[in-house]
């Protein structure tokens, strides 16, 4: 991404980039470039926007044709800070929500009271079983997997088995 602006823009004066992958506000993977404005100028204000923005996974790439020093480092910091700060504000965003796949079998007198719970865990039924045994495919978000396997293991008085799958992200 950053490649391909620079490429695209490469008779700017200068692409400056900053980016943070993973959630928001997280600093695990985060990166910067001032390229070629003086140190701090550019880069340093744009990842400190991305930040605070409340977003996650995102790049930005401000590109400036016009050189020199007339701005001064604060008018720089101003810029670059405000043109990352400007495209947030038009940003459309889509919420990225981890998923899991959890297994649960149970016995069926336990089947109503379980399929009650669901709604309250955002618990999607995939599959259903009905054999010796019942057994529910269930998608849900990872945050309310483990609020659901202690309501489910109360409901059942521990008569419930669970197997949980490597949860997977989508965007909602």
């Amino acid at each position: 991404m950053i490649a391909d602006v620079s490429n695209e823009f490469a008779d700017a004066s200068h692409n400056c980039w900053a980016y943070v992958v993973g959630p928001p506000g997280s600093t695990g993977q985060i990166g910067m470039s001032d390229a070629g404005e003086p140190h701090g100028s550019a880069g340093r204000p744009m990842l400190t926007v991305l930040q605070h923005s409340g977003i996650g996974d995102i790049v930005a790439v401000v590109t400036r044709y016009f050189g020199g020093v007339l701005l001064g480092v604060g008018g720089l910091v101003r810029a670059y800070s405000g043109g990352v700060q400007l495209a947030l504000n038009t940003l459309p965003t889509t919420e990225r929500i981890d998923y899991a796949l959890l297994s649960v079998v149970l016995d069926y007198h336990a089947v109503t009271p379980v399929l009650r719970l669901l709604p309250d865990y955002e618990a999607e039924l995939r599959r259903q079983d009905y054999a010796a045994d019942v057994t529910f495919d269930l998608r849900l978000p990872v945050e309310n997997v483990v609020a659901l396997m202690a309501r489910l293991t109360e409901a059942t008085n521990g008569q419930v088995l669970f197997e949980l799958e490597t949860p997977a992200s989508t965007a909602a």
